[in-house]
C-alpha cells in the first residue's frame, strides 16, 4: 500500500511538516519507502490533490493521512469518498480535532506506525447536495460561533478553543433566536420556525469540547439531529454547560427545549441571509437538504477497542 501524508503547513502552529518528518523517523526504511508527503497550498487543495492522484493512479491501494484539523480531514475525505482503493485516516495536529473523539480521541491517532497498520472500516458521510461532511453541519447559534473561529483562522492561520469561547460569548449577544424550520424525514421538528441552534451530526463533538450529539454513530446509516429551541440568555448558560458534556439528552428539565431525532434526510429553510457551518466551513444559503451517504468512506481507526462505531 502507498501512504500519502497530506499536511496543512499551517497546522501545529506552523510546525506540522517538521512534526510529521520527526514522527516518521520511527519507521523502518522499508516503511518510509512506501510513504510520501504533500503540503496543501490553500483551501480546497487537499480535495483537488486526492481526486487528481486517484484519477492518475486508478486501482492503486492508497491511504491518505490528513495531517491538520477537522478542515483538512474534511477535504481529504471528500476527495476519497466512494473510492474503493482509497482509505483515509488522520494525524490530528490542527486547532480542532473533533471527529476522532468518537473513536477514542487524539492519542490513538498520533502513533505513525499504527496509522499505517490500522484497518479500514466503512463510515457514512453527510451530503448537502454539493459537499460532504464527515463530522457535523450546524447553524443558528453555532454558526455565529463558527464565523468567529473562521475569522480568527483567516487572520492567524489557526484558531483554538479560546476563539470558540469568544464565539459563544458573541452568539449569546446576537444569536439567541434564529429563524429556521427543520424537517427530518417529513416531520417538522420546530413548527414555530425558530430555534437557538441545530446540529446535524455524523460525529459527536464540535467546537473542541462540546458533545453535541452523544448518540451519533458514524456507520449506522442515520443522521442525528439535535435542536435547541429559543431560551433566555440566563438559561442558555446553564444549558450550554450540560450540552458541553453531552448530558443534555438525559435531563428531564431540558425536554421542553431540546429535540433529538435520527433520520435519513433533513431539510432546512431559513431567512434570506442564512448561513450554516459544514465541518467548520461557512456556507450561505437559505435552503439546503442533508442526506446520509452510507458506507461512503474507508476510514482507518488505529484504536479499535475505544470506538463509538459499530
Amino acid at each position: 500500500m502507498k501512504y500519502i501524508f497530506i499536511i496543512n503547513p499551517h497546522a501545529g502552529n506552523g510546525g506540522a511538516v517538521q512534526q510529521i518528518r520527526e514522527q516518521m523517523k520511527v519507521l523502518s526504511e522499508a516503511e518510509r519507502s512506501m510513504c510520501s508527503l504533500y503540503e496543501t497550498k490553500g483551501e480546497g487543495d487537499a480535495t483537488f490533490y486526492v481526486r487528481k492522484y486517484l484519477a492518475e493512479n486508478q486501482g492503486e491501494a492508497v491511504r491518505f493521512i490528513a495531517c491538520g484539523g477537522d478542515g483538512t480531514l474534511n477535504e481529504v475525505a471528500a476527495g476519497a469518498a466512494f473510492k474503493e482503493n482509497a482509505g483515509v485516516t488522520c494525524y490530528p495536529c490542527g486547532s480542532g480535532n473533533d471527529f476522532v473523539k468518537i473513536f477514542g480521541g487524539v492519542s490513538g491517532f498520533t502513533d505513525i506506525r499504527r496509522l499505517l497498520s490500522a484497518k479500514d472500516r466503512k463510515i457514512d458521510l453527510l451530503y448537502d447536495g454539493s459537499r460532504y461532511a464527515d463530522n457535523v453541519i450546524n447553524f443558528g447559534f453555532d454558526t455565529t460561533v463558527a464565523m468567529t473561529v473562521a475569522n480568527a483562522r483567516a487572520r492567524k492561520g489557526r484558531a483554538g478553543v479560546r476563539y470558540y469561547t469568544m464565539g459563544v460569548i458573541r452568539a449569546l449577544i446576537h444569536s439567541m433566536r434564529n429563524r429556521f424550520t427543520i424537517t427530518a424525514d417529513g416531520e417538522v421538528l420546530n413548527p414555530g420556525g425558530e430555534m437557538l441552534l441545530c446540529t446535524i451530526a455524523n460525529g459527536q463533538y464540535v467546537g473542541g469540547s462540546f458533545r453535541c450529539a452523544p448518540r451519533a454513530v458514524p456507520d449506522d446509516g442515520l443522521i442525528d439531529i439535535c435542536v435547541v429551541l429559543p431560551i433566555s440568555r440566563l438559561r442558555a448558560v446553564s444549558v450550554l454547560k450540560v450540552y458541553q458534556n453531552g448530558g443534555h439528552l438525559d435531563r428531564e428539565d431540558l425536554k421542553d427545549v431540546i429535540i433529538y431525532r435520527r433520520a435519513k434526510k433533513v431539510e432546512v429553510t431559513g431567512a434570506e441571509d442564512s448561513a450554516y457551518s459544514l465541518d467548520g466551513e461557512i456556507i450561505y444559503s437559505s435552503h439546503f437538504t442533508v442526506t446520509v451517504k452510507e458506507k461512503a468512506l474507508n476510514f482507518a481507526v488505529p484504536q479499535e477497542e475505544s470506538t463509538g462505531a459499530r
